[in-house]
């Protein structure tokens, strides 16, 4: 046995401490440039047995709502909890449906062929097919441009100024504000569709 499988082996025996001295341990959980990434948009809370549980709120739409909670009221802020989380699920269904894009085959010389086995377009199981239901009635009702926004930022996780340029505003303000007004719209379509808040 070499040196690395050696220490390779001792650490998965021993596991590698949350900790050492009182300090917290680079080997485990996020390092410190991961966390500067973030830019204070991370929780940090306890999964009750000793271990942290990290959660990086530092997609688009967590961005978004963290800046307009700051500076809403009382009223307003139950308002965008109900928009965030109609959106959240449009995500969740997007998600679980299988239309995240993936790596179909990694065969260089099998890129353009087609592969009947893979069914690829079709729903693999009926939860699959379920969600897809769900996310094609929700994209239905907030209709071609704003479903094009919200793909672009709920799901895809993309910049609000990309996601109002992909519908033809050329200014980045313009697009950014167009966006967001959009987004905020179908968060509260969609939380009215399905009961939300």
């Amino acid at each position: 046995m070499t040196g690395a499988q050696v220490a390779n082996r001792n650490i998965r025996r021993q596991g590698i401490p949350a900790s050492r001295g009182g300090t917290p341990n680079p080997a485990h959980g996020p390092t410190l440039q991961r966390l500067a990434m973030a830019h204070g948009n991370v929780s940090i809370g306890d999964d009750k047995q000793g271990t942290r549980i990290y959660h990086f709120h530092d997609t688009t739409l967590d961005r978004l709502y963290s800046r307009l909670t700051k500076r809403a009221g009382k009223h307003q802020e139950e308002q965008l909890r109900t928009e965030y989380i109609a959106l959240q699920k449009y995500k969740h269904h997007w998600f679980a449906a299988g239309l995240e894009s993936s790596l179909g085959s990694a065969d260089l010389d099998r890129i353009f062929a087609s592969d009947p086995g893979s069914m690829s377009g079709m729903a693999r199981t009926e939860r699959q097919a379920h969600h897809r239901q769900q996310w094609r009635a929700a994209r239905e009702l907030l209709g071609h441009k704003p479903g094009i926004v919200v793909d672009n930022v709920v799901c895809a996780e993309t910049s609000l100024e990309v996601a109002g340029w992909s519908i033809g505003f050329n200014s980045k303000t313009q697009a950014r504000d167009k966006a967001e007004e959009i987004v905020r719209e179908s968060g509260r379509k969609l939380a009215k569709m399905w009961g939300v808040g």
